[in-house]
């Protein structure tokens, strides 16, 4: 809005040069005179139209606005909606593509909020409600994910090696060919209903030592939710 308004500011000084030089519209103007005016005044209303819509379909990234700094969570980029649909009118932290090591959201509410190439190792996103959230070609070794519910959530590309996934809801996640869980510290108590896994994928983690036991939430047997073959 702010970029909108500048725009306006522009369109303003174009009007009021041209009513300095005498280039305006007189309830009576005739000639040349009127014939300028619209001119102009039809260009700067398409430049300033034009202008506007540009500006409101830029996206918004971690780069996009200056708060300081994105390499800590404390400065976090912040808009309003503008990491994920299931966010609209919401304001939240936009993190992608920003070094959030060692970083901790124990409890938060992240909800559709975009972790896309990120760096996120050794995180801490125990028992946060990460429905929807966006992990896309992600680094996230060593984080933990314990009681996190993490349904829905876009894991394509992402590495999970020695994060913590015990008690976390996994269901319906979008996972890729080039997801990789080896390396993956502890997945008891886990649900996988619905996630699609690659076939070594799923035969890993069926064979981990810790696919074992019972989602306290939903009630899923792990290595149910993984369509083990027992």
């Amino acid at each position: 809005m702010k970029l909108s308004f500048s725009f306006l500011l522009v369109f303003l000084a174009v009007l009021n040069v041209a009513e300095s030089f005498g280039v305006t519209k007189p309830s009576k103007a005739v000639g040349r005179h009127e014939t300028l005016w619209k001119t102009i005044h039809r260009n700067s209303v398409s430049a300033f139209v034009f202008a506007s819509l540009a500006v409101s379909t830029i996206p918004v990234t971690a780069g996009a606005v200056d708060l300081g700094g994105a390499s800590t969570g404390s400065n976090a980029k912040i808009t309003t909606g503008g990491a994920s649909t299931l966010q609209s009118g919401r304001t939240i932290a936009i993190t992608r593509g920003v070094n959030l090591d060692r970083e901790s959201f124990q409890g938060l509410n992240l909800k559709g909020v975009a972790f896309q190439q990120s760096i996120v190792r050794d995180a801490d996103f125990s028992g946060c409600n990460l429905v929807g959230a966006s992990f896309f070609d992600a680094t996230l070794d060593g984080s933990n994910f314990q009681d996190a519910d993490m349904s829905l959530a876009n894991v394509e590309m992402a590495q999970f090696n020695r994060a913590n996934l015990h008690n976390a809801v996994l269901r319906e996640m979008y996972v890729s060919g080039s997801t990789l869980f080896e390396g993956v510290k502890d997945i008891e108590n886990s649900d996988w209903s619905e996630t699609y896994l690659r076939a070594d994928q799923q035969k890993y983690l069926c064979n981990h030592p810790t696919a074992k036991g019972t989602n306290p939430k939903t009630g899923v047997d792990t290595r149910e939710s993984l369509m083990c073959k027992d």
